[in-house]
């Protein structure tokens, strides 16, 4: 049992869950721990940070999309062309 923690991939996946459990807390440590109108100002341009983010997000989910289903009609049209090959 102690050869797992040896293991290089289960530290960085500790690693990686400690930074998404700490992060955030931090940043709203910080955000709290300034003045009041940067207190605003912060949590406007994270509010703006998100939404772009998840626009973002949203535009590579529906290009991967098109992409997939472009890829699908183009092997439907290679299929059909090879059966009225063989056929003819």
């Amino acid at each position: 049992m102690a050869w797992i923690l040896s293991e290089e991939w289960l530290w960085i996946i500790v690693l990686a869950l400690i930074a998404v459990l700490i992060g955030p807390l931090l940043i709203v440590w910080l955000v709290l721990a300034l003045p009041a109108e940067l207190k605003l100002v912060a949590t406007v341009l994270i509010v703006i940070g998100w939404g772009i983010a998840s626009g973002y997000k949203d535009w590579i989910l529906e290009k991967r999309r098109r992409e997939e289903e472009e890829g699908e009609r183009s092997a439907h049209s290679t299929e059909q062309v090879s059966s009225l090959k063989s056929n003819g």
